[in-house]
């Protein structure tokens, strides 16, 4: 198990190397939910995601030997990209495994800080198969995205940064793929802002971590088809779920066409680009799954990388009001 010394260990690691990434308010939001959001837009980080604090965070601390034997992940893009960029600042290889319908975008940037990228049919295949496989071949070191002591602390310097930035909070909503951003997190509320509920939100479609906190078991899904590919990991992990069912309030799950809503509004009305997955928390104050009527609540905004060549379609039909107005 890992603690709070060990995010503020992480933060001292990426201080000057990792952005600290701005809090963005909007008085029309605050009006629309009653509330006072707080913004953290992980989409301004280092390769456009949270995922860069973990990667570095990890990949930092490897010997010699480990750095000339290159690392090794899976990712369907931002670990890809993070892990990728990481690598090249460190002075090491990175093979990715990604899947073969992995947004283009970013598949185009990993391969573009230099990665060498390994596809696999994600219907037929594991990415954990395909990783050991190479892994035995190779010898890199495995990073994974988020059942890593070193990836999940350095997750939780985001949620720090915001809690040193504005103070404490009534709560803070973070999306859920795998747990590691969750996982770490909630570990900086827990030290920061003790009073502060944790909720971790998902897709409908990828609900494996809300079933999974709620049930007290791990559950888990197969490939879900939702637009927040982020979050498309099938279980929480080893690491992550365990800290996730001792540090975290709630669990929620919002739809893809909630997330549409929310993305319409913070791209038009904020001038925000964000994608899917970083839209989840503040989906989940849009639309009344979680109450934050008269509150002080952050939201981690994961990343940015949204795929320009299948949103826009999407994101055409006109922006539907948050429930309550």
């Amino acid at each position: 198990m890992i603690s709070y010394d060990d995010v503020a260990d992480a933060a001292e690691r990426l201080s000057g190397v990792a952005n600290r990434t701005p809090v963005v308010t909007s008085r029309t939001l605050d009006e629309r939910l009653g509330a006072k959001l707080f913004l953290k837009c992980e989409s301004f980080q280092r390769m456009g995601a949270f995922k860069f604090r973990g990667a570095y965070n990890a990949i930092s601390r490897l010997d010699a030997d480990q750095r000339r034997r290159g690392v090794l992940t899976y990712s369907s893009g931002n670990q890809a990209q993070a892990v990728a960029l990481a690598s090249r600042l460190l002075g090491t290889t990175a093979t990715v495994v990604m899947p073969a319908d992995a947004p283009p975008a970013k598949r185009r940037a990993t391969e573009g800080y230099g990665a060498r990228v390994v596809s696999y049919d994600a219907a037929t295949e594991s990415r954990e198969d395909v990783a050991r496989a190479l892994q035995a071949k190779g010898g890199q070191v495995l990073i994974p995205p988020f059942d890593h002591p070193h990836v999940i602390a350095g997750q939780g310097t985001a949620a720090k940064e915001l809690f040193e930035e504005v103070g404490a909070l009534d709560a803070l909503l973070v999306p859920c793929g795998g747990g590691g951003l969750l996982s770490g997190s909630a570990l900086a509320a827990r030290h920061l802002s003790a009073r502060c509920r944790v909720v971790g939100v998902e897709p409908e479609l990828g609900d494996d971590a809300t079933r999974s906190f709620k049930t007290g078991t791990l559950q888990t899904v197969h490939n879900p088809r939702t637009i927040a590919d982020g979050a498309r990991t099938p279980s929480l992990g080893q690491i992550t779920f365990p800290l996730v069912r001792a540090n975290v309030d709630d669990m929620v799950t919002v739809s893809d066409d909630q997330l549409l809503d929310v993305l319409r509004f913070v791209w038009e009305r904020m001038k925000l680009v964000v994608e899917p997955t970083g839209a989840l928390g503040l989906a989940a104050a849009w639309t009344g799954k979680v109450d934050v009527a008269g509150k002080r609540v952050g939201v981690i905004v994961s990343g940015g990388n949204a795929d320009l060549e299948t949103l826009p379609p999407l994101l055409a039909a006109p922006v539907r009001e948050p429930r309550g107005t």
